[in-house]
């Protein structure tokens, strides 16, 4: 009975040998695979930082701001000017802290130069109020207060409204005005017309300002031939300042009266 208690004994003491042996020798496999593991990742990560760090940026689709300006908004951190961090961290996000954009996409063309696309939000006009700007888009929602001008977008005058409140429709007795001012702005840019200001009558006729030049559009009517007979009489219209009467052409009209302001 002593030897089977023995004999019991001493094979409880070489299996837990065993088990001791086995669980060193899988640390110490741990430890050489976890080594090797970092040691690869910190291999990784300094080719990255030599070979990824951005020194040519080319920025595409901005209009508010410079191209300086938006890669130093987006380019900052300690990882700023890392090419893959910018691509990771730039896509499929919208952008919520720099007012006018709303994404930006980082694409990589080297390892050191990348190409920042920025999508700016679309705006049909803006509005003054309380010495800011008040942007709203096709619906006629504002969307955007800034104390900075937009290139492109023209300020919208003569409408009547007491209050503004952001990401709520600017309060007009008529809202189908926003339909004919997104009209008008599509219709700029299809002829690539930059007007200064929109003003619109008691009657909701439109005057357009080019500088000092007031161009009487009127209704909808012929919208599309005005704006094309515009394109080719402006030109002839630089440094003048006056009243072009356009409110009855049509696709008929030979003259189209300049009224040239006489104190000019």
């Amino acid at each position: 009975m002593k030897k089977l208690i023995k004999g019991k004994t001493e094979n409880k003491k070489k299996t837990e040998k065993t088990v001791y042996k086995n669980r060193h020798l899988g640390l110490k496999v741990g430890m050489i695979v976890t080594a090797a593991v970092l040691f690869a990742l910190l291999g990784a990560w300094y080719y990255i930082s030599m070979n990824y760090t951005v020194n040519t940026v080319y920025v595409e689709g901005n209009a508010h701001y410079s191209d300086e300006e938006i890669a130093e908004r987006i380019m900052k951190g300690r990882l700023g000017h890392n090419s893959i961090y910018l691509k990771v961290k730039y896509r499929n996000q919208e952008i919520e802290n720099i007012p006018f954009v709303s994404a930006i996409e980082v694409e990589i063309v080297t390892p050191d130069t990348v190409r920042i696309r920025v999508y700016e939000k679309s705006f049909a006009g803006y509005v003054s109020y309380l010495g800011r700007y008040m942007y709203f888009d096709r619906d006629g929602t504002i969307v955007e207060s800034s104390e900075m001008k937009t290139a492109g977008v023209p300020e919208v005058t003569g409408l009547k409204f007491d209050h503004v409140v952001m990401y709520e429709k600017l309060p007009v007795e008529n809202e189908s005005i926003f339909a004919r001012i997104l009209d008008i702005t599509q219709s700029l840019g299809k002829y690539e017309l930059k007007a200064d200001r929109l003003f619109f009558d008691r009657e909701y006729k439109v005057t357009l300002y080019f500088q000092d030049v007031r161009v009487q559009i009127g209704d909808s009517s012929s919208i599309d031939e005005k704006f094309s007979r515009l394109k080719s009489i402006l030109p002839e219209l630089e440094g003048k300042s006056g009243v072009l009467q356009m409110e009855n052409i049509t696709t008929d009209s030979r003259i189209i009266p300049f009224q040239e302001d006489k104190n000019k």
